[in-house]
């Protein structure tokens, strides 16, 4: 069984978003997700400062069994990227919820999160 954090939003697509105490937005990949992928072999980040809407696809992550696009829970700016996944893209698989986050947003609409499914639902979603 995957682990879902309590504290996490997620999307249907199988991102989870984590509201910072300063607003931002960190995104990343859940460990449902790592897990279907199998190991990951790269990672395509969006660029720093790069606007970006709801739920449009804005990084890449690739493993040896497919590529996938990785959608953006909220609306707002790309305001920092895990550059440690460039050089070491396993990480997503070890730890999808800490070291293995792929960027930060500055929501321009932080009201978005509420339309995003809490833990008990993404288990559902998942099972």
């Amino acid at each position: 069984m995957a682990n879902i954090p309590e504290n996490l939003k997620y999307l249907e697509s199988h991102e989870w978003a984590k509201i910072e105490d300063d607003g931002t937005v960190t995104v990343g990949i859940s460990d449902h997700a790592q897990e279907l992928l199998g190991d990951i072999v790269f990672v395509e980040l969006p660029q720093v400062g790069s606007s970006i809407e709801k739920q449009a696809d804005v990084a890449v992550v690739e493993s040896v069994k497919a590529a996938s696009d990785v959608y953006s829970p909220v609306s707002g700016e790309i305001i920092a990227t895990n550059e440690n996944l460039e050089n070491a893209p396993e990480t997503i698989n070890s730890s999808p919820y800490n070291d293995g986050w792929f960027f930060k947003i500055k929501p321009t609409n932080i009201e978005e999160v509420a339309d995003l499914l809490d833990a008990e639902a993404y288990k559902q979603l998942s099972e």
